[in-house]
């Protein structure tokens, strides 16, 4: 599949680089290339690139107060020649992230997960909202398919350490703001993050958490129970569907209940 896409930084010779890359890459239209971020960032919006490729330090607004700011569609490579922006890079669900001075082979790698990731996503109807769902796991209420590989486990940030934690012990999660916090099987307090709700349903797998709420996504096989009112019991936490939610709540109900009535 062709993929295309917007280079962003404020470095020329950074740009010509970028744009000899793509030039030479089959697959890859460049849309546009920029040094401006503000310019930048009004084309992405209008033109809706697959990809973007953005430089972290820029001034006016930098790459990562951009990636913020792009349609849910375009997916990001971070450039940059700082490798401390590399874990606040994972924070906005950047496919990748290289660092300057970037050679083509490092290039290409990246360019091949893109790929990857349009065509497990794309592919099979991540864009929820110009398909029908054909199982309730593919509602759009759901989680979108995570890029890549399932991992076992994840690396979170936490009070500045990197704490390792396997998926299958995740409770819920619940979000506040810019923060999330992880409720996890066997911790006595939950593991809070500077993360978004968008960077967690990218990074769960959609066959065992669910969006249940604004705020709320559950391990499905933690619910110990629901009561007539739409109430999930699980762990410490009592949470009601709203209305906005019930529609997919009750599909996946359906697809694990045995005596229907």
């Amino acid at each position: 599949m062709s993929i295309t896409c917007i280079i962003v930084d404020d470095e020329p010779l950074a740009v010509k680089l970028m744009e000899s890359f793509v030039a030479k890459t089959p697959d890859l239209e460049l849309l546009g290339s920029f040094t401006d971020s503000i310019e930048a960032i009004n084309a992405v919006k209008e033109q809706k690139p697959n990809l973007l490729f953005l430089d972290i330090q820029m001034p006016d607004l930098n790459g990562m107060e951009l990636a913020h700011m792009i349609p849910t569609e375009t997916r990001v490579i971070f450039t940059t020649a700082f490798k401390e922006y590399a874990f606040e890079s994972y924070e906005v669900s950047a496919l990748d992230f290289l660092l300057k001075p970037i050679r083509y082979n490092k290039f290409i790698a990246a360019v091949d997960k893109a790929k990857d990731w349009f065509k497990r996503n794309v592919d099979s109807g991540k864009r929820k909202e110009d398909t029908l769902a054909t199982e309730s796991v593919n509602d759009s209420n759901l989680l979108p398919p995570s890029s890549f590989h399932i991992p076992l486990s994840l690396f979170i940030k936490v009070d500045g350490e990197l704490r390792n934690i396997t998926i299958s012990d995740i409770i819920y999660v619940n979000g506040m703001k810019d923060y999330v916090m992880f409720y996890i099987d066997g911790e006595v307090k939950p593991l809070i993050t500077h993360l978004t709700m968008k960077a967690v349903e990218e990074m769960l797998p959609p066959d065992k958490f669910l969006r249940v709420h604004r705020s709320y996504i559950i391990a499905v096989d933690k619910i110990r129970k629901v009561d007539r009112n739409d109430c999930i019991y699980i762990g410490n936490e009592i949470i009601h569907v709203p209305d906005g939610y019930q529609e997919a709540f009750h599909k996946f109900l359906e697809t694990r209940t045995i005596n229907k009535m």
